[in-house]
């Protein structure tokens, strides 16, 4: 039977919308400084731990990975991939298509709606009410968790099971 692989989708967490930002250089909002980290936090308490990172180029997703990543003790190595700013799902699907074979569980940062495309399109099954939660809505820091057998160039639409779609909210001040 081939490897089990498992495709973890971080959607940046809540951006600032500054008068004089280009979009590629939108910061966090105080909203997702708190929100990031709880994502990293999710990930360590449901056992998601990627061993690659892939993470747009925007600073709002790099910016939610380094907050994310300072919760999980020893981070795994991240690419910052320029392909994944404004991608479609397909051209998503292309970039982890080429993810090395001994990686088993790939977590990419990036943003709306390429993501949520992705998570639909790739989900042939969900657990629960999984599929309809991804569908209803993706919003900021939700993180979906996606699994197949198989290498990343096997993954094409509907040939993985959606196990999880998670919202990690930090504290209020």
């Amino acid at each position: 039977m081939s490897a089990r692989r498992r495709l973890l989708v971080l959607r940046h967490a809540k951006s600032a919308w500054p008068p004089d930002a280009a979009d590629h250089e939108r910061p966090l909002a105080p909203r997702g400084l708190r929100d990031a980290p709880a994502a990293g936090r999710w990930l360590c308490e449901a056992d998601c731990l990627p061993d690659l990172v892939l993470c747009s180029t925007a600073r709002r997703a790099r910016q939610t990975w380094e907050l994310a990543a300072g919760q999980l003790g020893t981070p795994p190595p991240a690419r910052h991939e320029p392909r994944l700013y404004a991608a479609s799902a397909t051209g998503l699907l292309e970039t982890i298509r080429e993810v090395p074979a001994d990686i088993g569980t790939l977590l990419i940062v990036g943003h709306n709606p390429g993501l949520q495309e992705l998570v639909l399109a790739l989900a042939g099954e969900a657990v629960g009410d999984a599929r309809q939660r991804a569908g209803t809505k993706f919003p900021t820091s939700a993180i979906a968790v996606l699994t197949w057998h198989g290498t990343w160039a096997d993954l094409h639409p509907g040939t993985a099971l959606l196990t999880d779609v998670a919202v990690p909210r930090g504290d209020r001040p």
